[in-house]
């Protein structure tokens, strides 16, 4: 382990730490009756600081013992508002890759990115079991213009841009400009940046987003071959339907969803069940939560059937 990512460990080994010796110290018979704290729970703290430091000492931690997990969980509001988990997780990703992949090669791009997240600090991006996911569901859409909504650091795009052909494009939305800013420099160096343009909007924002697409992108009616959402889960079916009724979509078109069951899209999986069959014909992936394996997920490829 070389010396970056050691000191990557530090904040989850001193969280562990923390909650060990806090832990403990109320185990004794005079802090317990001083603080109300249950005994049980003193037990639990001991033992999930106990297994947080194991983890993080040893060389392949376990995701969801790690500190850069639980962070993320305790960020989550804060992301949903801006887009970034608050402690610095997104710039620290963007310099860690521009250091060790090879520059122009894609693939090591992607390889690099899934090294910061399994040992350094947990992105909220499609992931490593998810991604060869959406890769299979672009690569069988052969897609020539791909729109993407939450462009985020930029790793998605990496993934569908190494499944489509040379001349397709792809346009990515992303409402936080500091995140556009991220995901393009991300991109220049894997070596797509002429097959990724990062447009900062948002598809809800009263129509200007929509109007640039069309007026500087060439958006146009039956344009679009593929969508991608991974934003904000409340606005899927929203933003879909504002898709819809732009016309840019043509039959065979393929709109595919993450994170449908967690955080969850409820609406927007109700849509595609109401209307399997006719409007859309839907397959739904099983997966997990991003680089672990114990919360499950759901991934939905969609083809679009309408006219």
């Amino acid at each position: 382990m070389d010396a970056v990512a050691r000191l990557r460990r530090w904040p989850g080994l001193l969280a562990g730490g923390a909650l060990v010796a806090g832990g403990t110290a109320l185990l004794g018979p005079g802090p317990a009756r001083r603080t109300g704290v249950p005994r049980p729970l003193s037990c639990v703290a001991v033992a999930l600081g106990g297994a947080i430091v194991a983890n993080e000492l040893t060389g392949r931690p376990v995701p969801f013992l790690r500190w850069s997990f639980l962070r993320l969980l305790v960020g989550i509001r804060h992301f949903a508002r801006t887009g970034q988990i608050g402690d610095g997780r997104e710039e620290a990703f963007a310099r860690y890759l521009v250091a060790h992949a090879r520059p122009g090669d894609v693939d090591d791009a992607i390889r690099t990115a899934d090294e910061f997240c399994r040992t350094g600090r947990i992105l909220a991006a499609v992931g490593d079991e998810k991604g060869p996911i959406l890769e299979r569901a672009v690569a069988a859409a052969h897609p020539h213009r791909i729109l993407e909504l939450g462009t985020y650091c930029g790793y998605s795009a990496l993934r569908m841009t190494r499944a489509t052909p040379s001349d397709a494009h792809l346009y990515s939305v992303e409402f936080n400009a500091a995140n556009a800013d991220i995901a393009r420099r991300v991109i220049a160096h894997a070596g797509v940046a002429d097959r990724v343009t990062v447009v900062v909007g948002s598809l809800g924002d009263g129509g200007g987003t929509l109007q640039r697409l069309r007026d500087d992108h060439g958006f146009s009616p039956g344009s679009l071959d593929l969508v991608f959402l991974d934003h904000d889960k409340d606005r899927y079916l929203a933003d879909l339907e504002l898709v819809l009724e732009s016309g840019w979509l043509h039959p065979g078109s393929v709109v595919v969803a993450d994170n449908v069951l967690v955080p969850g899209a409820p609406a927007y999986r109700a849509y595609m069940a109401e209307h399997e069959g006719g409007l859309w014909h839907t397959t739904e992936h099983p997966a997990h939560v991003e680089y672990q394996s114990l919360v499950k997920d759901l991934v939905l490829e969609s083809e679009y059937r309408g006219g």
